[in-house]
């Protein structure tokens, strides 16, 4: 028998510049290129995630995949774009303090969302760029791990694809529950 497949829409929201469009990328077409043009407004694109759950029942996760542009203190995402969200990934540049701090507000934006219930994963991309051990302390203390909505946050690189499957799978899995 052929699962049924599940629609999720997911948005990659984070400032510019921090590799949203690297991870989404390296995730579908498993490649990187060092010459991505910057988003302009939103591109979507999907992927059909194969899961199985506690049962060992096979489910498909279609993972709309909305990249959205980079927020700076000039121009703020449209919640538009965020309306029907299921998930989000948020992503930040491990060597871009701004980036990092600015996630407070990217959660808020989805807190805010007339959605409940959109689950959220935290990604410090370009992790290839720092030793790992300088970032034990971000991913186990950070002010993200109290927040209920957010599953979990990992050191990725689009780069090396460090992580960038854990993300969408394990974002993906959650739907199931």
């Amino acid at each position: 028998m052929v699962p049924e497949t599940i629609k999720k829409k997911i948005c990659l929201i984070g400032d510019f510049g921090v590799g949203k469009t690297s991870l989404i990328h390296r995730f579908i077409d498993g490649r990187f290129s060092e010459n991505y043009l910057s988003t302009v407004g939103v591109q979507v694109s999907q992927k059909d995630v194969e899961i199985n759950d506690d049962a060992n029942q096979l489910h498909i996760i279609r993972l709309m995949i909305w990249d959205l542009e980079g927020r700076t203190k000039f121009q703020a995402i449209s919640e538009k774009y965020l309306e029907g969200s299921h998930g989000a990934i948020l992503v930040a540049d491990i060597n871009r303090q701004d980036s990092i701090m600015h996630l407070h507000g990217h959660l808020q934006l989805i807190s805010s969302l007339k959605t409940q219930g959109v689950k959220v994963i935290v990604a410090f991309n370009k992790g290839d760029l720092v030793k790992e051990t300088t970032t034990k302390d971000l991913l186990s203390g950070g002010w993200f791990q109290r927040q209920e909505q957010v599953l979990s946050a990992h050191l990725t690189s689009a780069k090396t694809g460090q992580n960038v499957e854990v993300l969408f799978e394990r974002l993906a899995r959650s739907f199931l529950t």
